[in-house]
């Protein structure tokens, strides 16, 4: 039972096509898709996905907002977050798996630059999962995606990063939830997103319940779809890995083929 969450950076057509392409050949049947947009690119994906029979999740942000898609190779039902602010942000399904059921909740939360504005916005979409994201006590969760925020003890520790963003990484663990990552990796200095400056911010996360910590099997970041000559985002993606069976498989097709396309990677 393993999820992905992967940055689509709001794609054009043709990165939309090579997103596609690398992210139907990933092994994880749960892909957990940020930065979403009512976009060509985004729909496209959308699309192509629900027409080689996944179950996708997509609700449309509004126009200059973004999002978040789940789409699964397996049968996914409503889950579990209630997020009254910029719910879009906090997309949850559940799936069945041999242990009970599973809560995937993916996060986007939004950036924020030095006004006044962006840091209020940031903040009231934060105390909203307060209140809008399941407690982990007494069930299996996991939520996962750009969180845009870092560890209190992130090296390099940047002096812009303000005791609210802090806290929220904080909330999980007094809530019941574990950074799955961290939990493998003590000291794994990783970074998900790199500046212009070469200034390395772990960026993307995957948190899980109390009760899922000893099935995690692993958790790593993907820096392929970041670097090198594919560059189809600029967040290294994050795998989580967990030792849980799934009971609802789908029966999908190659959503490349449904396309028509067969983009280039590289």
């Amino acid at each position: 039972m393993d999820v992905i969450t992967f940055n689509l950076n709001n794609p054009g057509r043709e990165r939309a096509a090579r997103q596609l392409a690398y992210l139907a050949a990933r092994p994880e049947p749960v892909l957990v898709l940020t930065e979403t947009a009512s976009s060509a690119g985004c729909d496209f994906l959308a699309g192509a996905f629900k027409e080689a029979g996944y179950d996708v999740v997509f609700p449309l942000p509004e126009r200059g907002e973004r999002g978040v898609m789940i789409v699964s190779r397996l049968a996914i039902q409503p889950g579990p977050a209630a997020v009254s602010y910029l719910p879009h942000r906090a997309v949850s399904v559940t799936v069945a798996t041999d242990e009970g059921p599973l809560d995937v909740i993916g996060l986007y939360v939004p950036s924020r630059d030095v006004t006044e504005a962006k840091k209020a916005r940031k903040r009231t979409f934060l105390e909203a999962c307060y209140t809008g994201l399941p407690a982990g006590a007494g069930r299996q969760a996991v939520v996962i995606g750009d969180f845009n925020i870092l560890e209190p003890e992130h090296i390099p520790r940047y002096r812009f990063f303000q005791p609210f963003e802090y806290g929220f990484y904080d909330w999980f663990g007094q809530v019941g939830y574990r950074d799955a990552f961290r939990a493998l990796h003590r000291e794994a200095a990783e970074y998900s997103w790199v500046g212009r400056t070469g200034d390395g911010y772990r960026y993307d996360h995957a948190h899980v319940s109390e009760d899922l910590v000893t099935a995690v099997r692993g958790c790593s970041y993907v820096h392929e779809v970041r670097v090198g000559t594919s560059r189809l985002t600029d967040h290294s993606a994050l795998s989580l890995s967990l030792s849980l069976r799934p009971e609802q498989v789908l029966r999908v097709t190659d959503p490349v083929r449904v396309t028509g396309t067969l983009p280039a990677l590289f």
